[in-house]
C-alpha cells in the first residue's frame, strides 16, 4: 500500500488544514502528486512548504471554492499542466452559526454556508468530473457530516448544506455509474480539528455526547477510510456515504 497513489493526480480543496491536510499527507505518503487548493493563501503556502521538507510531491493554489470562474479556471490549469486528474477530495467547508435557532439565524450567514459547503461541492465536482472524463477514470470524496444525515439542532445552515452534500453524492454517483468515475461522501461525527475552534462549547458538549464512543474522531481515522475511499480498490462503490462517527449513525 505504500506507493498505491503512484503516478496519480490528486486534487484536495481545503488542504491548508484539518481533515483536507490530513488526506493530501496520506496520499502523498503513499506515492501521489497532491495539488492543494485552499481559500488562504498564506496558511496554503506554509502547507505546502511544510510538505514539501517532509519530501512530499505537492503543490498549491489559491482558490475560492464557491465562484464558478475561479473553480473552472484552477480545474482547468491542473488538467493542463498535469494531464489529468484521478482523485478529487472536497473539504472545504465552514461551520457557521451554532447555538443558534432558526428564529436567529441571519440569512447572510447561511447564504455563505450555501456558497461554500454545497455550491463549492457542486462546483468542485462539476469542474473535476470535466477532467476525469477524458481519462474515463476518477475518484471523487465530498466530505459530508453526520449533521447532514441526522440534523444538528442550532445549526440550521451547516446541517441542511451538509444534506444536500449527500444528495449530490447519491445523485452524482448515479449519473456516472458506468464511466469508471466513482463518487462517494464521508459523514464524520465531530473530528478533533481547528474548524472546531469556533464552534460554541455547549454545541461541541452536546454533539460529542451523541457519539456512543464518547469520544471526538481523528484526523488520521479521516485520511484513513478516505484514502481508500479514492484508491482503486474502490471500485464497485458508488453514490454512497460512508460513516466515520463512533457509533453516532443510525443509518
Amino acid at each position: 500500500m505504500n506507493n498505491r497513489f503512484e503516478n496519480q493526480v490528486a486534487v484536495i480543496t481545503g488542504g491548508a488544514d484539518g481533515l483536507g491536510k490530513g488526506i493530501a499527507r496520506r496520499i502523498a505518503a503513499e506515492g501521489g502528486k497532491v495539488i492543494l487548493l485552499d481559500i488562504n493563501a498564506g496558511l496554503l503556502e506554509r502547507t505546502v512548504q511544510e510538505m514539501k521538507n517532509a519530501g512530499l510531491d505537492v503543490a498549491g493554489y489559491p482558490a475560492d471554492i464557491s465562484q464558478e470562474a475561479a473553480v473552472k479556471q484552477v480545474f482547468e490549469q491542473i488538467g493542463n499542466t498535469y494531464g489529468k486528474i484521478d482523485i478529487m477530495v472536497n473539504a472545504a467547508g465552514i461551520v457557521g452559526p451554532t447555538n443558534t435557532k432558526i428564529t436567529d439565524y441571519p440569512v447572510a450567514e447561511y447564504d455563505k454556508i450555501y456558497g461554500i459547503n454545497l455550491r463549492g461541492a457542486f462546483l468542485v465536482t462539476k469542474h473535476a468530473i470535466a477532467i476525469m472524463e477524458q481519462k474515463g477514470y476518477g475518484r471523487i470524496l465530498l466530505i459530508a457530516s453526520i449533521a447532514g444525515k441526522e440534523g444538528n439542532p442550532f445549526m440550521a445552515g451547516y446541517s441542511s448544506m451538509k444534506a444536500g452534500v449527500i444528495g449530490l453524492v447519491k445523485g452524482i454517483g448515479k449519473e456516472y455509474a458506468e464511466t469508471g468515475i466513482t463518487v462517494n461522501g464521508l459523514a464524520p461525527a465531530v473530528i478533533k480539528t481547528a474548524m472546531n475552534d469556533n464552534t460554541a462549547p455547549e454545541q461541541l458538549a452536546y454533539m460529542t455526547s451523541k457519539i456512543p464512543m464518547k469520544r471526538l474522531g481523528t484526523v488520521e481515522e479521516v485520511a484513513a477510510i478516505s484514502t481508500w475511499i479514492v484508491s482503486g480498490e474502490a471500485s464497485f462503490t458508488t453514490g454512497f456515504v460512508f460513516d466515520l462517527s463512533g457509533g453516532r449513525a443510525t443509518y
